[in-house]
């Protein structure tokens, strides 16, 4: 137990050199020059993880051990921090290296039980013109897939900043200047387990959990089929329920039809998870963007719709996001569902830029409209993210500004926000990106 112990805090305390990583060292690789041991194709070109992009990344040949990715910061530098932004494709074990020459390096950090999402390492001191993330075992049977890899610290001649920094990994989720990372689905715990060789909820957990964002956020229909409390603890509880604490769900139409009343099972599993402020409706904020959970099965009640105003006139956020079950718009078998126009017209009506739902089992992604569903460069954002374990549904009638659609493939929202915009990727069960979607600014 003792020699565990040591050898934890060697692994943190690697790297140090008795200089903490100062949050307001300046970002040293954005645009610079980077080379990879080997790319996946074109599209996944090493300079993708140094473009700012959360939409673009680097991703190299899938099944081979060692793998590594390296940029030229331009000149000698003392590398403070290091930030990894993992797609799917994580690294298990890493090291994260520094060398003046590109040929002898220095191990300033070493990662052995990786687990995907975002690494932020500070105090890290090293000193060179080249850093590497060398990659020695992969987290999956694919290779390494990086959005971003960032690095921080003072050029040769400039002042150090001493405000110091923890050493090691930040929480994952976590990114400077405000950005963070949600993981969403609808749709999702049929009554089955693990054991079931069809049963996809335990998959798309596993990959939501690799991911480990700041937070979750579930479309409705969380239980199947009539979400009794026993059905939530016999299933969901058991996959998705592993990090219930970080979500913030809604109800869909199924957690209606439990015999013990309308949203008894729903409400008894989640608790003042789902009740924040005493309704199956609230809000909450993180970082530049407010969140708004509705609960579409009462969308003509007039205390919702009534909070909804007041909410949104109170908001002093710049981004808006909203989220609940039932789609307007949608190219699967529920089809457009009018009884969200009415919020919808709030919504545009305060500048709200995204809107995501569940209820058909498919994903969509729909270019910015108003609540007519006319195309406009101000419109709001729709994704359908349906695929969370429920069985899929076919597309049937492709609807006016859908750009993007795919059933049968189950997944996960990756969903990556800054203090100005957003972006994200589909991410099938079997951690391959199936959709990037475009990055927008916030209206």
């Amino acid at each position: 137990m003792f020699a565990a112990v040591l050898a934890l805090l060697g692994g943190l305390l690697l790297g140090w050199s008795g200089r903490a990583g100062a949050v307001g060292d300046p970002l040293l690789s954005q645009g610079k020059a980077a080379t990879a041991s080997s790319t996946e194709g074109s599209s996944y070109a090493a300079g993708k993880a140094f473009d700012g992009s959360t939409s673009t990344r680097w991703a190299s040949a899938e099944g081979k051990d060692p793998q590594w990715l390296r940029v030229d910061l331009g000149g000698s530098a003392t590398v403070s921090r290091v930030k990894l932004s993992w797609e799917s494709a994580y690294a298990k074990a890493y090291r994260l290296e520094v060398s003046a020459d590109g040929v002898t390096w220095t191990t300033v950090a070493e990662e052995k039980a990786g687990n995907g999402g975002t690494d932020d390492w500070a105090g890290l001191g090293g000193k060179g013109r080249y850093v590497r993330m060398y990659g020695t075992a992969r987290g999956t049977s694919y290779g390494y897939s990086l959005f971003e890899m960032q690095v921080y610290g003072v050029p040769d001649g400039s002042p150090s900043p001493t405000n110091p920094s923890p050493t090691g990994p930040s929480p994952t989720g976590t990114t400077p200047g405000g950005a963070f990372t949600v993981v969403a689905a609808g749709d999702i715990a049929a009554q089955c387990t693990a054991s079931d060789s069809g049963c996809a909820h335990p998959k798309t957990a596993a990959l939501a959990q690799r991911i480990n964002p700041r937070f979750y956020l579930t479309m409705g229909d969380n239980q199947y089929d009539d979400a009794r409390l026993a059905d939530f603890r016999n299933y969901y509880d058991k996959t998705w329920g592993a990090f219930k604490a970080k979500t913030h769900p809604v109800p869909g139409n199924h957690e209606t039809y439990d015999p013990a009343g309308s949203l008894a099972g729903y409400k008894a599993y989640f608790g003042s998870i789902a009740y924040p402020q005493g309704k199956s409706w609230y809000s909450f904020d993180e970082g530049n963007w407010h969140f708004v959970a509705l609960d579409s099965n009462a969308f003509d009640q007039s205390a919702q719709i009534d909070w909804l105003k007041a909410d949104l006139a109170a908001n002093a956020k710049k981004c808006i996001a909203a989220y609940w079950h039932h789609p307007l718009y949608s190219s699967g078998g529920h089809g457009n569902d009018p009884v969200s126009r009415p919020v919808w017209k709030i919504l545009y009506g305060a500048r709200a830029d995204l809107v995501l739902n569940g209820h058909d089992h498919h994903y969509e992604r729909f270019a910015p409209q108003d609540p007519d569903g006319k195309a406009t460069a101000d419109g709001i954002v729709e994704i359908v993210g349906g695929m969370g374990g429920a069985e899929p549904y076919p597309i049937e009638q492709v609807q006016p500004n859908s750009q993007k659609r795919i059933s049968g493939d189950y997944g996960v929202l990756k969903l990556d926000f800054t203090d100005s915009g957003y972006g994200w990727t589909y991410v099938g069960a079997d951690g391959q990106v199936k959709d990037t979607g475009p990055t927008y600014s916030c209206h």
